[in-house]
């Protein structure tokens, strides 16, 4: 725990009493003034921004919001709950990925957009599935809030909105890493590299036996078959 605190302390500021108050006025007026976005969205539709080094979604709820889940350190370092609410900054969102630390939560289409264009993502049409009614897939998304368990390859933002909206846990951004990694490791070129690096570090340990041998001829040969 005390790596990410000390990182937290790196990369997250003490907010002052001034802060919080312009939050709290920002936020009032927010939920007060009517939003221009239903007349660009609808409830259900599943919502997309470039963001950091990957593509982040969420699901529109109508009057401006959008429930998403989204990485985030604050919750481990901190109990202040006005804090945790405010827009989650990159930093805040690198180490919670770091941390597997997440929460599905409703923000505003400025805090989740984080000054991106705003996409009305395409999945419908290359998804196998038909997607579920708006109003079911904004209940889905609304009752999923809270604190839950993070993981980049098997439970991401991505995963989350497709489930609520198609009823099925996936993530093509995720299968399209996994293919890039494949692809690279499972190579003719890595299998030429392992076979001449091998033996060099076998030699450089001093670990020369019956074993190691094998081991050296072993790994090249199944990833050339691989490849």
């Amino acid at each position: 725990m005390f790596p990410l605190t000390f990182l937290g302390l790196l990369f997250i500021t003490a907010r002052t009493d001034n802060k919080k108050k312009k939050g709290k006025n920002q936020a009032a007026t927010k939920e007060e003034a009517p939003s221009k976005y239903d007349s660009m969205f609808q409830r259900g539709d599943l919502l997309e921004v470039p963001r950091t080094l990957f593509t982040h979604f969420g699901i529109y709820l109508g009057g401006g919001r959008v429930a998403h889940l989204i990485p985030d350190i604050l919750p481990v370092l901190s109990d202040d709950e006005e804090a945790i609410r405010e827009m989650v900054t990159n930093n805040r969102l690198i180490l919670g990925v770091i941390a597997k630390c997440a929460s599905v939560r409703v923000d505003t289409v400025e805090d989740f957009a984080y000054g991106s264009e705003i996409i009305v993502n395409p999945m419908d049409k290359v998804c196998s599935r038909p997607p579920l009614k708006g109003e079911q897939v904004a209940d889905r998304a609304e009752k999923l809030q809270g604190s839950t368990a993070y993981s980049l390859l098997w439970y991401n933002c991505e995963h989350y909105v497709m489930y609520c909206r198609y009823g099925t846990c996936m993530s093509f951004q995720t299968f399209q890493f996994c293919k890039t990694v494949k692809k690279f490791i499972l190579s003719q070129r890595s299998a030429k590299v392992t076979a001449v690096l091998g033996p060099v570090l076998v030699l450089y340990l001093g670990v020369v036996s019956l074993y190691s041998a094998l081991v050296i001829v072993l790994v090249p040969f199944i990833i050339w078959m691989a490849s």
